[in-house]
Formats: C-alpha cells, sequence, structure tokens
C-alpha cells in the first residue's frame, strides 16, 4: 500500500518546496472559490451559458498577449520577485471583484474586465512559479512534486466549488469573494519567504553570465527565441498539442450551470457537486500516484489517460441527453449520481496527464529556456481551458449542453489518436533518457 500512495519526498527534502505547497495549496481553494462564483453569478445576471463562456475569451486574449512575455521575464529576472509582483497584483484584483459585489454593481462587462486583469497577473506569476520548483528539488522528484501538487490542486476543485456554491446560495457572491482575498495570502507568504531564484547563467539585473543562458532582453525576440526552440523539440510539442485537443474539444466546465438548473436540478448545489466530483477524480489519482510517479513510458501514458478523459466526457455528456432539458425542481439522484461518475473519471485521468506532461516538460528542457516554455505551457493549459469553453457553450446554444459534451469527448479521441499517428518518438519517450 505504501508504494501506491503519493511520494511526500518532495516535502520532507525542502523546506522551501513545503512552505510553497501548503501555501498555494491554501490560496488555490480561495481561487476556485471565485472561479465558481464568478461563472454563477453571470449566469445569474444573463441565464445564458453562452455569456458565462464569453467568459472564457476574456481570460485566453491577456493570457495569450501575457503568457509568453511573462516566460521571457521569468527567464531573465529574479524568478522569486516575478513571482511576488505579479502574486500582489493577483490579490488587488481579486479585491477589486469582492468590491463590485459588496457595491451591487450587477456589471457582466464590468466582471469581464476584472477576469481579463486576473489572467494577465496569472500569466506571469504562473511561469515564475513553475520555474521555480526545479529548482528546489532534484529532478527525479519532479514527478512526485507535480503529483503533490495536482492533489493540492484537486483537493482545492473539491472544496472550493462546494464552499464557493453554498456561499453564494447562504449569503451572497461578496462574501465568496472575501474568502478569497483572505486565502491567497498563504501564498505571498510562501513566496516570501523563498530565497532569489535567479535563472542559471545570469546576475540579479538578468545580465548573461556565460553563452549557457543567451537571454537578452525580455521582449519579443526572446519570446520568439523561445518558440523557434520549442518548434524543434517534438516530444514538448506534442505534450502542449494533446492537451489542446483534449482542453479545447472536450472541457465541460461552461456546461456545469446548465447542468443543475435545466437538466439534472438542484441549481447552484448540483454545479458545486458536479465540480467536486471532478476534483475527486483528480484527488484519488494523486494520492495512489505512487506507482504512476515510478513509470518510465510517460508518453503512453499520457495518450491513454486522454483517451479515458475523452470518453469520460462524452458519458457525461450522455447523461444530460438521456434525462433532457426538463428543468427539474429538485435534483435528479441517479443522474447526478451517473454525471458525477463520469466527471470523477475524468477528473482522474486529467491529473494522471498533467502530471507526466509537466514533468517531461520540467526535465526535459534546460534552464535557460525553462521560463519561456513554461510560459507557453500556461497558455495552454490555462488558455486551452477558456478556449474550451467558448467553444462547447457554443455548440450547446446549437444543439443542446449534452450533444455538445458527447460530440466534443468523441472528437477529442479521434484527434488524439491522429497525432500518435503523426508523432511516434513521443509513444516511445522513456523519462530514464528525457529529451525534449
Amino acid at each position: 500500500m505504501r508504494q501506491l500512495l503519493a511520494d511526500t519526498t518532495p516535502l520532507r527534502v525542502s523546506s522551501d518546496f513545503r512552505r510553497l505547497w501548503f501555501g498555494l495549496s491554501i490560496s488555490n481553494v480561495g481561487t476556485q472559490v471565485t472561479i465558481v462564483a464568478v461563472g454563477l453569478q453571470i449566469y445569474a445576471l444573463t441565464g445564458s451559458t453562452l455569456a458565462v463562456g464569453v467568459l472564457g475569451l476574456f481570460s485566453l486574449v491577456p493570457l495569450v498577449a501575457l503568457g509568453l512575455y511573462g516566460g521571457a521575464l521569468v527567464d531573465r529576472y529574479d524568478r522569486r520577485k516575478v513571482s511576488l509582483l505579479s502574486s500582489a497584483v493577483l490579490w488587488v484584483v481579486v479585491a477589486g471583484i469582492a468590491a463590485q459585489a459588496w457595491l451591487e454593481l450587477e456589471s457582466v462587462y464590468l466582471l469581464y474586465g476584472l477576469v481579463a486583469l486576473q489572467s494577465a497577473a496569472f500569466a506571469i506569476n504562473n511561469p515564475a512559479r513553475s520555474a521555480i520548483v526545479p529548482r528546489l528539488l532534484p529532478k527525479e522528484l519532479m514527478p512526485a512534486a507535480n503529483a503533490l501538487s495536482t492533489l493540492s490542486m484537486n483537493i482545492a476543485l473539491t472544496g472550493g466549488p462546494l464552499i464557493g456554491a453554498v456561499l453564494v446560495a447562504q449569503l451572497g457572491y461578496a462574501w465568496a469573494y472575501t474568502l478569497d482575498m483572505v486565502l491567497f495570502l498563504a501564498a505571498l507568504w510562501a513566496v516570501f519567504r523563498l530565497p532569489p531564484v535567479l535563472p542559471e547563467g545570469t546576475t540579479a539585473g538578468g545580465a548573461t553570465l556565460n553563452g549557457r543562458g543567451r537571454v537578452g532582453a525580455a521582449g519579443l525576440r526572446s519570446v520568439l527565441d523561445g518558440l523557434r526552440y520549442l518548434a524543434t523539440q517534438p516530444n514538448v510539442r506534442t505534450t502542449f498539442l494533446v492537451d489542446i485537443c483534449a482542453m479545447v474539444l472536450a472541457f465541460p466546465r461552461v456546461l456545469w450551470p446548465a447542468a443543475g438548473v435545466i437538466y439534472l436540478g438542484g441549481g447552484e448545489t448540483t454545479t458545486g457537486v458536479l465540480a467536486a466530483a471532478f476534483a475527486i477524480g483528480g484527488i484519488l489519482a494523486s494520492v495512489f500516484s505512487g506507482g504512476l510517479t515510478r513509470m518510465h513510458k510517460q508518453g503512453q501514458v499520457i495518450i491513454w489517460a486522454i483517451t479515458a478523459w475523452g470518453l469520460s466526457i462524452a458519458a457525461f455528456g450522455l447523461v444530460l441527453v438521456l434525462v433532457g432539458r426538463g428543468s427539474p425542481d429538485s435534483a435528479i439522484v441517479w443522474a447526478v449520481v451517473a454525471a458525477g461518475i463520469a466527471l470523477a473519471f475524468a477528473g482522474g485521468t486529467d491529473s494522471i496527464s498533467s502530471v507526466f506532461r509537466q514533468s517531461i516538460l520540467q526535465t526535459a528542457t534546460p534552464d535557460h529556456m525553462r521560463g519561456r516554455l513554461q510560459g507557453v505551457f500556461i497558455v495552454v493549459v490555462a488558455g486551452g481551458p477558456r478556449l474550451g469553453e467558448m467553444v462547447l457553450g457554443t455548440e450547446a446554444t446549437w444543439f443542446g449542453e449534452g450533444w455538445a459534451a458527447v460530440a466534443g469527448g468523441l472528437t477529442c479521441v479521434a484527434l488524439l489518436w491522429v497525432i500518435v499517428r503523426l508523432t511516434p518518438r513521443f509513444w516511445r519517450y522513456d523519462a530514464r533518457h528525457p529529451e525534449p
């Protein structure tokens, strides 16, 4: 049993990683509260799944615009300072979201704008934090570290939506956003306690010390250098392609508010249950990740995990199709359970894929390119679901939420195996000999 449970060695060998892990674990709960609350608030103001999907567009544009540039900053400057400053901006934006709720402004466009600012700061913050972790631990511990990070995120995905749904239903949106403000202070504290984390080959001011880390100015040229490097590295590139396939075609979060109100019954509470079920699957996969993190054929693990993801999303959509758009007064228990099981499988497979995709990126990429490729990673990982919300939200207006999920899941699986046929090297990837 000990061999199956998550490997906690990273928490024992590095006090800096331990503080960062605990701080982010706490703040992630608040972040998920806000994500759910914003979606519910926009749906309450508009009654439109498409309007919730448009929220994804306002997040995607800043991610694409600043995610790549944020990675260039990370490769040039002290990663601790970049993370600390961007975290402070994130906290201020959350305060603004809370203020609009307390003042009862009820402006969808104001919410769109605040979420766009939040996304811009996140596009810089996340690459910095991700590029810090490989400097705190040896590379053989990266799969275990990523499994622990995925575990904490999925715990937040479980508790955050439930807490957010209850707070919205009982106390209102303002209290949900205020809780996020308080919990986010844990992340600020954890980053503040880190030592300086300079990119290898640079001084505190970003000057190059040796030829290995030719970063130059953190501008367009640096960003293009990172993209050109990525274009020549098939294994890292494929980790991005398969994730885009899964997230853009089959990410179901935009469907959850309508599923709770129109299909399954139970309203906001059912929405929270569906989100929690997705996260519980991820928690179980992370808790029992001990054996997985020791696997060497990581490309094959990713491919099979995403295949199972697509089939699980299709099964979730099939439940909605069977129930139909009846707007029931109370929850249809069997349907909520069936939809929850399908989403739990999806959450578990997504966690497995995420652990190994991040591990390949962190171990196969040289330090002087790690920030820029982490910038691409955050554009794909965070931007993909947002674009997926727009895609599924649009499809839901055409032929209903259930069929949108069915079509998205099956299309994801079909395209994934086309990618596998075109990139056989990724299928053979061996973590004992990491090649980008």
